[in-house]
């Protein structure tokens, strides 16, 4: 009954909201348009987006709604407390891999990796992929350890908490919550930029209409409401990808194919040579602003991802033999997605020689810019329906991972530490609608604070990179101790902020004025990026070492208890000491041999040379790309449906389950 109120409840909210907002006089949808350059408004009819945001988001909620039902009635499924916040601890591979492209593709990586394609060449693509892909190869490492250590957790802060205490527990919290916040925002600002970009809606109102859907499926079904929506969403991602591709480099009446392509784009650097790369081309990986703006993506994504409560959720959700594959698989498909996109549509911005601003372009405008011109209405109503999927599976994500980190590290900890799992589900629901009804609030605020989706994403490691190293060693390290953890991320904040102001007031160009602009320089991030990570991880390694103390591990499994799951369902998703060993060394070889190819085997040759691609060299790197997205559409489509056939079959033969 009470889940039926909350539905219907939310429901109404949103109806009332959509029925407010559509009362609003015209002239208020045309504020926070960009009215120079590209045609905003121009290239879809308003409708479609209200259509989009409001429509297409509801046919969500209801399609993801029924499936929860289903699996209620067939297969047994009870929205427990800790059904609702680690689906059971059971997800396989599949499923575990496209939930994890799902939350990490953000708006950012298909409109931020275009921009910087569109900004330095062919360099752009391939470091923010591969530069943004590497914290979730390696974060298997981890995700592994807490299946071992802390099988029971439901949040990463419950291990640092039976580590370190309440006072490190509370400043680990601030930081996982700013890192929330951080990349709702980005979520948030992407969305509505586009959705303002290319029919004209009000910026301010996307960004509070986007999560509406996202707020009543994962009301009703929690994590494991997410990880189905986040299957579904990453389909539509990937086939809209393929179907760019196709009309670049097999539909050429525009682009005139690869052949085409690479004769526009050498036409463009003798036109518009880019500045700081090889002979200013933009078939090049010799490119000073790319290599710069990769360092800055590496930096800053590991705090993104170490700091994020939705990662360590995917980590929790997974069984024990999927995990370590899971997040392999899942951080090689999703290279694919900013790589073959931004190949493709960044450079094709370039070779038509699209009409953007820089503000449009740092907006993350270039994509549908790019579509309109290649494929008129269908091409903008396709980056929409993109774009819409990355928001809104990602934001449920952190939906999801707000509400545990309320449930468990707030409530459950601080205010009711004998709540029932009725109470903890409660509370999971009510932290959805708020923090849900919160986002939008938070975007437009950064919109009058005149933040771009670009600042945002490039600051994000200046703010939460210090945390990076010692939550890491947390679960890693038994040496690692309360003040060294706990003094490396304040005083590595105090130390990365202090060096962003530094940098910005020191840049000749600025006048020693600190403003957007000089924090926004390429110099200022990347100084301070490297000095939060660098200094929280010296300062806490040296402290640890510096004091003789070890870690009981076998602690977290007495300290970190379950709240409705019996000892007989617990020793169902435990795996035996030697497999999760097997797992652990499988990680680190796994992980630590892809990032090596990544970040050194694969670039460097081609940076050290100046080599400029030629065309045959050009279709070859199209060529691994186009390859690159097909078998990592193959794998996230078919792997999910594989691993849960006999459920399926359950499902389709009408049989219910006793008791349900």
């Amino acid at each position: 009954m009470d889940k039926a109120k909350s539905i219907y409840f939310l429901s109404i909210v949103s109806l009332i909201a959509v029925a407010a907002v559509a009362s609003f006089p015209q002239s208020v949808y045309a504020a926070g348009a960009i009215s120079e350059g590209f045609a905003v408004g121009e290239a879809l009819p308003e409708w479609i987006g209200w259509a989009i945001v409001v429509g297409l988001g509801m046919v969500f909620a209801v399609i993801i709604t029924i499936e929860v039902k289903i699996e209620e009635k067939y297969l047994g499924v009870s929205q427990t407390s800790e059904m609702f916040n680690t689906a059971g601890r059971t997800i396989k591979t599949g499923l575990t891999a496209a939930a994890i492209v799902s939350a990490w593709t953000w708006a950012a990586t298909l409109l931020q990796s275009s921009t910087v394609a569109y900004q330095y060449g062919i360099s752009g693509p391939f470091w923010y992929a591969a530069g943004a892909s590497i914290q979730v190869l390696l974060f298997g490492i981890l995700a592994i350890e807490l299946k071992r250590k802390a099988p029971n957790a439901h949040t990463f802060l419950e291990i640092i908490r039976a580590r370190y205490g309440n006072g490190s527990h509370k400043v680990f919290l601030v930081f996982a919550l700013m890192t929330n916040m951080i990349v709702t925002a980005m979520l948030l600002l992407g969305g509505s930029a586009v959705v303002n970009g290319l029919t004209g809606m009000d910026i301010s109102l996307a960004a509070f209409l986007i999560p509406v859907g996202v707020m009543i499926y994962t009301l009703v079904g929690g994590l494991k409401a997410t990880f189905v929506a986040d299957y579904m969403h990453t389909i539509i991602i990937f086939v809209t990808i393929l179907t760019f591709v196709g009309a670049v480099y097999i539909n050429t009446d525009i682009t005139g194919g690869v052949e085409g392509m690479y004769h526009k784009l050498v036409e463009a650097a003798k036109i518009n040579p880019v500045e700081g790369n090889a002979a200013g081309a933009f078939l090049t990986m010799a490119s000073a602003g790319g290599l710069m703006f990769g360092i800055i993506n590496i930096v800053g994504n590991f705090g993104t991802v170490f700091v994020d409560q939705a990662y360590w959720q995917r980590a929790i959700a997974a069984k024990p033999s999927s995990t370590v594959k899971g997040f392999l698989l899942g951080g090689a498909c999703w290279f694919a997605i900013p790589f073959t996109l931004a190949t493709t549509m960044g450079l094709t911005a370039v070779a038509l020689d699209v009409d953007l601003t820089p503000a449009q372009a740092q907006m993350g405008l270039v994509v549908p810019a790019a579509a309109t011109a290649l494929m008129g209405e269908v091409g903008a109503i396709m980056v929409l329906t993109m774009l819409f999927m990355a928001v809104t599976s990602a934001g449920s994500a952190e939906l999801i991972a707000v509400s545990s980190l309320v449930t468990y590290d707030l409530y459950r900890t601080y205010k009711n530490p004998n709540a029932t799992g009725k109470q903890l589900v409660k509370v999971s629901r009510a932290t959805i609608v708020g923090f849900g009804l919160g986002m939008g609030g938070l975007a437009v605020i950064l919109l009058g604070m005149g933040l771009s989706l670009g600042f945002v994403y490039l600051a994000m490691g200046i703010l939460i990179g210090s945390a990076v190293v010692p939550i890491a060693l947390t679960i890693l390290w038994k040496r690692t101790n309360r003040v060294a953890a706990t003094a490396g991320a304040v005083i590595g904040l105090l130390i990365s902020t202090s060096t962003w102001v530094a940098v910005a007031a020191s840049l000749p160009e600025y006048g020693g004025v600190v403003d957007l602009a000089s924090l926004g320089h390429n110099y200022s991030m990347l100084f301070a990026n490297i000095a939060g990570i660098i200094s929280g991880g010296v300062i806490a390694i040296i402290g640890s070492l510096a004091v003789k103390s070890t870690f009981n591990w076998s602690d977290l499994k007495d300290k970190i208890t379950l709240v409705e799951m019996s000892a007989a369902d617990s020793a169902k998703i435990t795996e035996d000491e030697e497999t999760l060993k097997k797992a652990f060394k499988f990680s680190i070889r796994g992980g630590g041999l892809m990032t090596i190819i990544l970040i050194i085997v694969w670039p460097m040759p081609l940076i050290a040379s100046g080599y400029v691609f030629e065309l045959g060299s050009y279709g070859i790197w199209v060529a691994i790309s186009v390859v690159w997205v097909s078998v990592a559409s193959f794998f996230i489509i078919f792997l999910p449906i594989i691993e849960a056939r006999h459920g399926i079959a359950k499902v389709l033969s009408g049989k219910k389950t006793e008791g349900a």
